[in-house]
């Protein structure tokens, strides 16, 4: 992985590339008609002056992360990468993920059964992951992450949470899982996006309040990170980036909040740390 010497003006932790012709995975909940290309999402960047990216493996291209991978090669200074793949992977190919540019794993959870997370094959796993120095990243509703999140942070991981958790109707510190989610926010190994609000139908102001409880659990925004979850896939008539940038200004006034979440927070975790 070559360490990028661009100066960091603002990292995009969340966005997906593929193209129509890739073979899709089975069982999957969404298949595209239209190619997002790493360079289109430059664009992107270029065009909100964000200097760096972070590409996530689509779901529904499963456990093969070539065109991740021939992205994070083309563009080393500004993209990382987070990937999907079984826990049995072994150790040389997470070398060569990480010698692409990979920084994580992902597991979304959305649809899926969850899994006994404290077993020893997930455990190795994760402790794997946790000694690379990686994080594990999760998309699952607010209200079932108390069940899986102590298994994982136990092996000692970083964990970063989705689209701010996925609440259906706001973030509810009554509801008691709620509530168990919000207590486990103290622990240091736990991140959180502030992404894709649409994906749980969150108007401005609901991000607001959902924002506010958040800070308050976590103790600031020390461990927050944007996503433009760029290209608003199923919601591509209904947003766009230029959009989702604009909300995450309206989220984030203070200076000292917007260089946090979009400079110091993601340069640290994601390895881009050396450019600022």
């Amino acid at each position: 992985m070559t360490t990028s010497q661009l100066p960091i003006t603002g990292i995009d932790t969340h966005a997906h590339i593929f193209n129509r012709e890739l073979a899709l995975a089975p069982g999957r909940r969404y298949s595209p008609d239209y190619d997002a290309l790493a360079e289109q999402y430059l664009r992107m960047l270029d065009s909100c002056e964000l200097s760096h990216g972070v590409l996530v493996q689509p779901s529904f291209l499963g456990t093969d992360n070539s065109f991740l991978l021939d992205a994070l090669r083309k563009y080393p200074e500004r993209l990382r990468g987070i990937a999907v793949v079984a826990p049995s992977i072994c150790e040389d190919e997470l070398e060569q993920l990480a010698v692409a540019g990979v920084v994580g794993i992902r597991l979304n959870l959305v649809g899926q059964a969850l899994e006994d997370y404290s077993g020893d094959l997930w455990q190795a796993f994760f402790q794997r992951i946790a000694g690379r120095q990686w994080l594990v990243e999760i998309q699952r509703s607010i209200d079932d992450l108390a069940q899986i999140l102590p298994a994982i942070l136990s092996a000692g991981v970083n964990v970063v949470i989705d689209h701010f958790g996925l609440p259906e109707d706001g973030i509810d510190p009554q509801q008691p899982g709620h509530k168990a989610f919000l207590e486990l926010l103290a622990n240091q190994q736990l991140w959180l996006k502030l992404s894709a609000p649409y994906r749980s139908r969150s108007s401005a102001e609901k991000a607001h309040r959902m924002l506010e409880v958040l800070r308050a659990a976590s103790g600031g925004v020390d461990r927050m990170l944007w996503g433009s979850d760029w290209p608003h896939t199923q919601f591509e008539d209904k947003t766009g980036y230029a959009e989702q940038f604009k909300r995450i200004q309206a989220l984030l006034p203070d200076p000292h909040d917007w260089r946090k979440v979009l400079r110091d927070n993601p340069a640290r975790l994601f390895k881009f740390a050396n450019s600022i």
